[in-house]
């Protein structure tokens, strides 16, 4: 079971960084590499047992090849080979899947790049470019998300274009929420029967959704799934503005005592992107959220340790994570806090 911070994955990130991306200290920059909150990460945390590895973040396992099958494929060719690898009982296993988007980005560290792996990972040839996951996007389900191992990007792409893709097996062990994504699609995003698809909404893996997820109050909107609090109205700047106007308004709120709470944080990209349903867009929250004001894309507390003068952003629009230059006057603030403290 988890407990308070450890409902979602931490981001790994553990520096600070001022709008111009140069490293300051962490102390009072009311930073994700201050907070650095999520599920901590085990030491060691991935552990090779022959051609897998064992993640014990999330009790996944992986192939220890990143890249098994050498050569970029389709997206419908990456699901084929998969039931290739089950076929042969690729390692000794017939339970290999292609990994969901959740499962994909949690691989993730954000305080790495080239790739955006845990420090130390036993991983061999991985490829710094796009690998597939077994979502489609609800936006254009002829598109599937992918995650770019250079930097961590996470987008969605054409399932007629190559991308390389890595297998997954095993039991989550309940970190994870699911996707949301019920629902099965063909190459051209056509509907089509989930069961031996090997897409996402076949499996429907991971925590699943508490019923009902959200409970408003009249200004702040607590997130079952997560335990985490969000202010009711999602554009607490009245606008977009740049990353450290976005720490600054935060930092407003716990001033006030917003709602009775001094613990309001900009959330880390972990955070923000929890708030996702993959099987909705525009935006791309469930469909019943309580949530006013919504804009197109939210800074994050989490620089992007690719290019430090950026910081990642949640495209709401899309469901997207992608980065915003920090000086521009271009995304949303939306403030979290732990439920407990509203």
């Amino acid at each position: 079971m988890y407990g308070r911070h450890d409902m979602i994955p931490a981001t790994g990130q553990n520096r600070c960084y001022d709008g111009t991306g140069r490293e300051i200290p962490c102390a009072g920059s009311c930073q994700d590499g201050e907070y650095r909150l999520g599920a901590p990460w085990p030491e060691p945390r991935l552990i090779v047992r022959n051609e897998t590895v064992l993640d014990r973040l999330t009790g996944l396992v992986w192939s220890r090849d990143a890249n098994i099958n050498e050569f970029p494929v389709t997206w419908p060719e990456a699901l084929a080979a998969i039931s290739s690898l089950n076929r042969d009982r690729f390692a000794g296993w017939s339970d290999w899947r292609l990994p969901n988007r959740a499962e994909m980005r949690s691989l993730m560290n954000y305080q790495a790049k080239n790739p955006a792996l845990p420090g130390g990972h036993p991983f061999i040839n991985p490829f710094l470019g796009w690998y597939w996951t077994s979502t489609s996007a609800a936006i254009d389900p002829a598109y599937a998300w992918y995650v770019h191992l250079e930097g961590a990007r996470m987008f969605y792409g054409r399932k007629d274009q190559d991308c390389l893709f890595w297998p997954v097996r095993g039991e989550q062990n309940g970190l994870l929420p699911r996707t949301g994504q019920t629902v099965c699609y063909d190459g051209g995003g056509e509907i089509i029967p989930c069961a031996g698809s090997g897409q996402d909404g076949e499996y429907e893996l991971g925590r699943p959704w508490p019923e009902p997820r959200f409970e408003s109050g009249e200004s702040t909107v607590k997130d079952r799934l997560t335990s985490l609090c969000w202010t009711r109205r999602a554009d607490l700047a009245s606008g977009p503005v740049s990353w450290g106007e976005a720490l600054s308004a935060v930092r407003e709120l716990n001033r006030i005592c917003f709602a009775g709470s001094s613990s309001w944080r900009l959330p880390n990209i972990n955070e923000l992107e929890s708030l996702v349903d993959c099987a909705e867009s525009r935006p791309a929250l469930p469909s019943d959220h309580p949530f006013t004001g919504l804009q197109e894309g939210y800074w994050s507390a989490t620089t992007s340790y690719f290019e430090t003068e950026w910081a990642w952003v949640l495209y709401l629009e899309k469901g997207a994570c992608g980065v915003g230059h920090k000086a521009g006057k271009t995304f949303a603030v939306w403030a979290v806090c732990d439920a407990d403290l509203a």
